[in-house]
């Protein structure tokens, strides 16, 4: 029997969910077993566009199937899950209702098609369905960051983010922002509509930039011009930060311990031309042969900061996943506290929300590093953010909501005396 056209793609959005549902994945670690049989780049765009608008709304769509079902479904059942990607299709991606009908109610053979069939088009009916502005978040997340910060939050969670080059050459980025289509919002940056392709891009092969949320290009741009001193990127691939920090004048050792991740961090040097030293080695019993000018530490973390384009994390991350990241981010920042030269900077960064892994750190880094604070300052900022009355960074999804957002970081700084 011939497949019906576009069910493969469901099917594999529906795999997707699953994995981060019952598994704990992350969509990007899901992608390699739920996209194995959709071949074609659009169709596996398309089916993670499903699932991510799928976990954007969640707290939505759930409210509206609930509202048209006498008994509601359980949390974990499937004709529950089908309908979440049914009606994220129709009220999110503007899929024509015959369309979702015919690539959904098949998701459900041997089950409760006709309870599906008849939620779904009670709930599409012209004027009877609307999702609000911004997303609802989820209970146990407004829980853990209050109600107040979830509130400001929300408002960046709306769409998939736009993209954020990061150039090698500070004095491009008015004239490759308006060759590109593009706006600047800082020093080296610019700021692309989402959608676009990034290996067709003008420049891409001649690596004059790389991707990089623009919350996550703030904490290199702290460590200032390196004029040939001594930096450590620690935890450092992809690499990102290790290309800012070279095109910086950084002489660079770039630390990871992950053989994969290094190796596209290796690719990425190759490709912009910057030059770097890649070490393999856990950080936590590599003993380096010098000691170093400047150390950032982009802190292996939650992530809860990516939920603008990691969705998932919302549903995944609970408080269970937290003491054991801060753990490991005190055990880094104390060796990095041993590793700096007299008047070395150490930059500490986490793309989380998570108080825990960021103010509280922070201060335990005054309180146990033999470090003095040396606070940011809002010259060195992107227009419009300021730093903390602590002289700490905060940024979340909500700000610079109007111009696209960013990525939710926190981000201190000391000084070795």
């Amino acid at each position: 029997m011939p497949t019906t056209p576009g069910l493969p793609v469901r099917r594999a959005a529906l795999r997707l969910l699953d994995a981060v549902f019952r598994r704990g994945e992350t969509l990007e670690q899901a992608e390699g077993g739920a996209l194995g049989d959709v071949r074609k780049a659009p169709d596996r765009a398309l089916a993670k566009a499903i699932a991510g608008e799928t976990l954007r709304w969640l707290t939505d769509l759930d409210a509206l199937i609930d509202s048209a079902t006498q008994q509601n479904l359980p949390d974990d059942a499937k004709a529950r899950m089908v309908l979440r990607i049914m009606l994220a299709q129709a009220l999110r991606l503007d899929t024509p209702a015959h369309a979702v009908i015919a690539t959904g109610l098949p998701l459900l053979a041997g089950g409760p098609r006709r309870l599906a069939h008849g939620v779904f088009s009670a709930l599409v009916k012209p004027g009877r369905s609307v999702l609000p502005e911004v997303p609802t978040m989820p209970e146990a997340v407004v829980a853990r960051w209050g109600a107040d910060k979830a509130a400001a939050i929300a408002p960046g969670l709306a769409f998939p983010p736009e993209l954020d080059l990061a150039l090698k050459d500070a004095a491009e980025a008015e004239t490759r922002a308006v060759a590109m289509g593009g706006v600047t919002l800082a020093p080296r940056h610019v700021r692309l509509p989402r959608g676009a392709a990034v290996d067709s891009l003008a420049d891409y092969k001649a690596g004059d930039w790389w991707v990089q949320d623009l919350a996550a290009q703030i904490p290199a741009r702290l460590l200032g011009d390196g004029a040939g001193r001594h930096a450590l990127d620690l935890c450092a691939a992809p690499g990102g930060k290790t290309m800012q920090l070279a095109a910086s004048g950084w002489n660079v050792t770039a630390l990871d311990s992950s053989k994969r991740r290094l190796e596209l961090l290796k690719d990425n040097l190759k490709r912009t031309g910057l030059k770097a030293s890649p070490v393999r080695a856990d950080a936590l019993t590599w003993e380096p042969k010098h000691r170093f000018d400047a150390i950032l530490i982009d802190a292996p973390c939650t992530a809860t900061g990516t939920c603008r384009r990691h969705p998932d994390v919302l549903h995944r991350i609970g408080a269970r996943q937290i003491p054991e990241m801060v753990e490991l981010q005190r055990a880094l920042a104390a060796k990095a506290a041993e590793w700096l030269n007299p008047g070395g900077v150490l930059v500490y960064a986490v793309c989380s929300l998570e108080a825990e892994e960021g103010e509280e750190q922070a201060a335990w880094i005054d309180a146990e590093c033999g470090l003095t604070p040396l606070p940011i300052t809002a010259a060195e900022l992107p227009a419009s953010l300021a730093p903390t009355a602590e002289g700490w960074l905060r940024t979340h999804p909500g700000m610079l909501a109007d111009e696209g957002g960013m990525d939710g970081f926190f981000v201190g700084r000391w000084v070795k005396r």
